[in-house]
């Protein structure tokens, strides 16, 4: 029972989640059907919901420009549909025959996946279940093309929260970088190979977490951009977007980090006594920066922290250790340049933040 209830729960936040696009859709494809038939004045407006569900579509990413497409896609398969099924008629062949030569125009028309997809299924329709007799072409392109435009209307006008999204993509990505650092620096600590394995192993799966922050900033900016009630969210996705590519970066660099660290474990290199503890301080910060952008606060604590970290990477604790454990020490450094980045630094900001690698001639009296 536990665990039916525990399954209940996720499907009950899922369904949550899931709530803006659901109204979104059910508004769009009910209003696109009114205006096309009151309006307009179409007997049977079919296409003008489904366009309006599809223009919404199951991601939020360029809506616009997926509209048009639509519209386009419609277009096309209406067209080669009611030309050739007004001449051919109806059966398995002619369908075929009208799916072909739909999709090789829009091919030809250098269209993108979706007009092809769009103008094949169209076709399939115009060839089955509303032939020609019933309607005209033009009518139907009209009811797409004021599906596609009230489906951009109700995302204007009942958006999404652009920052949820971005917020809920942010805490898996900082969690897996979080979890990462902490997980070499244990390794580390206790010299354990298969600590430092499995954090790798974890570490290399994150690139998905990434993509999928990416998508979930771009359709927050979409979103922000044409819905006027969220346009006071544009600056706390702008400190997200700017921290984006640094974050991504910081994640790379960990994984370097874990397979250096694995490296010198197993070839029993010295671990520099101060090592373990910077990780931890990285780790931090990160949970800091994950904190203040969930805030909608500038990361000033996490920009701190990280500088802290940086500032201890001197060039003393590459002499501590052999090859590999020197690698890591550099990898040190260069997460704690991309976390001072995600914190709105710029890379030469961030980098003087360093301490040299090499003495300045001034002070070298050998």
């Amino acid at each position: 029972m536990h665990r039916v209830r525990q399954e209940l729960s996720r499907r009950l936040r899922r369904l949550f989640r899931s709530g803006v696009p659901i109204v979104q859709c059910a508004v769009a494809a009910g209003l696109a059907w009114a205006v096309a038939k009151s309006l307009v004045g179409h007997p049977a407006p079919f296409f003008a919901p489904i366009a309006a569900v599809v223009s919404l579509g199951v991601s939020l990413g360029q809506r616009l420009r997926r509209a048009l497409e639509l519209v386009v896609g419609v277009s096309i398969g209406i067209g080669v549909g009611d030309i050739l099924i007004s001449a051919i008629g109806t059966g398995p062949w002619q369908i075929a025959l009208v799916v072909a030569l739909a999709m090789s125009t829009a091919v030809l028309a250098d269209s993108g996946a979706i007009i092809v997809l769009q103008a094949a299924s169209s076709s399939v329709l115009v060839a089955t279940l509303l032939p020609p007799a019933s309607a005209g072409g033009l009518t139907r392109m009209i009811d797409a093309a004021v599906g596609g435009l009230i489906g951009f209307a109700v995302a204007a006008l009942l958006p999404a929260n652009p920052l949820a999204v971005a917020h809920r993509n942010g805490r898996l990505v900082l969690g897996a970088l979080t979890d990462g650092l902490r997980g070499v620096a244990w390794a580390v600590s206790r010299r354990d190979t298969d600590v430092a394995s499995d954090t790798l192993a974890k570490v290399r799966k994150s690139q998905e977490l990434v993509d999928e922050f990416r998508t979930a900033l771009d359709a927050g900016g979409e979103i922000a951009k044409i819905a006027p009630i969220r346009w006071r969210r544009r600056g706390d996705l702008k400190r997200y977007e700017a921290a984006a590519t640094p974050i991504d970066r910081a994640l790379r660099n960990t994984r370097v980090l874990a397979r250096r660290a694995m490296s010198a474990l197993r070839d029993d290199e010295p671990v520099p006594r101060p090592l373990p503890g910077l990780l931890e301080e990285l780790a931090g910060s990160v949970v800091l920066l994950r904190d203040e952008l969930a805030g909608g606060n500038e990361p000033l604590q996490a920009r701190e922290a990280a500088r802290a970290v940086a500032r201890k990477s001197s060039v003393e604790l590459l002499g501590e250790g052999d090859f590999s454990m020197q690698v890591v020490v550099l990898q040190v450094r260069s997460i704690a340049v991309d976390l001072l980045q995600a914190t709105g630094l710029t890379r030469t900001e961030a980098i003087a933040a360093l301490p040299p690698l090499h003495p300045r001639r001034g002070d070298d009296h050998s």
